[in-house]
């Protein structure tokens, strides 16, 4: 249910982040410009609240991804969409670094809430509630857009930025497995409210979004069972991975890209064992990146010579 590129127009690109935005937008910008239509005196004026909506988003989301590019993270694409955006961020799995890139994005609403506000404050001394009341409606509407979004973003629920900053807190304390599985429980309890207030208010806009969040916490969950499962595993002594440093387990985990077939390509020098396709690239578990195995493997070990040694 996240967006991603299919069915997105690319819009443009900036620092490095391409930005798309989802079709499903426009269909959500004609309901809401036709829902608000009472508030100026002219639809001109609805149209411009509600792009301002998704820039205000947008910034939000580039806070997320420069953030995590600061802390040697990859950052590269954002996808707006009706329920707002996504920043696709993988930041080193290391919590410090993964805390800042997430709070960075209510970061910036919490910035942008007093310069509108303090913006309404001096329209107000400049009567322009009178003499500009599009105008001063607008800006007003940008200090409740903010502080909507700040508040509802830090909301202690998985995958929302409060969920994940509060598991980033807990990955200090009892380690990341852990501390994912208790905000995706937290998250499934929250998502009731959801449900319930989305149901007073008859609004399907919070019922999609909080289906969005449900289906987001299973996910969580089962990830968190995956993490718990891998920490309890050996590992390869001497080998770490060239973007997060873990070293990776000993096992029979990756698939082959030609048969398919699961094998441990740090036993059997990159060689599948039924096929006898040589893998280039691997899969890091832990920061969930591709890499060149030679990158892993600083030498190409002797056939003959045996698996490299376990921790």
């Amino acid at each position: 249910m996240t967006p991603t590129r299919q069915g997105s127009l690319h819009l443009f690109r900036v620092f490095g982040i391409d930005v798309y935005l989802h079709w499903s937008w426009f269909i959500i910008a004609i309901i809401e410009i036709n829902a608000r239509r009472g508030h100026y005196s002219s639809p001109s004026w609805n149209a411009l609240e509600y792009v301002a909506l998704f820039a205000v988003v947008l910034l939000h989301e580039m806070g997320h991804a420069l953030a995590c590019r600061q802390v040697g993270g990859q950052a590269n694409q954002i996808v707006l969409w009706p329920l707002g955006g996504v920043a696709y961020v993988s930041p080193p799995p290391r919590p410090g670094a993964t805390l800042w890139s997430i709070a960075a994005g209510p970061l910036v609403n919490a910035i942008l809430l007093p310069i509108f506000w303090s913006c309404v404050l001096f329209g107000r001394q400049l009567g322009w509630d009178h003499s500009l009341p599009n105008f001063y409606t607008f800006l007003r509407a940008m200090v409740l857009l903010n502080a909507v979004l700040l508040c509802f973003n830090l909301l202690p629920i998985y995958p929302l930025d409060g969920g994940q900053i509060l598991g980033s807190l807990l990955w200090f304390i009892i380690g990341r497995a852990r501390s994912l599985m208790v905000v995706s429980i937290l998250g499934m309890i929250g998502v009731v409210g959801l449900f319930a207030l989305a149901l007073a208010q008859r609004s399907p806009l919070m019922g999609v979004m909080s289906a969005f969040i449900l289906m987001n916490c299973w996910t969580g969950l089962r990830h968190a069972r995956t993490l718990a499962r891998l920490a309890s595993l050996p590992r390869h002594a001497g080998l770490a991975c060239p973007e997060c440093g873990a070293a990776p387990p000993a096992g029979d985990f990756w698939p082959c890209p030609q048969c398919h077939v699961r094998f441990d390509p740090f036993a059997a020098g990159a060689v599948c064992p039924r096929c006898q396709t040589l893998s280039t690239t691997t899969f890091c578990f832990e920061c969930g990146r591709r890499t060149p195995l030679e990158t892993w493997i600083p030498a190409r070990p002797v056939p003959g010579a045996g698996p490299p040694p376990l921790a």
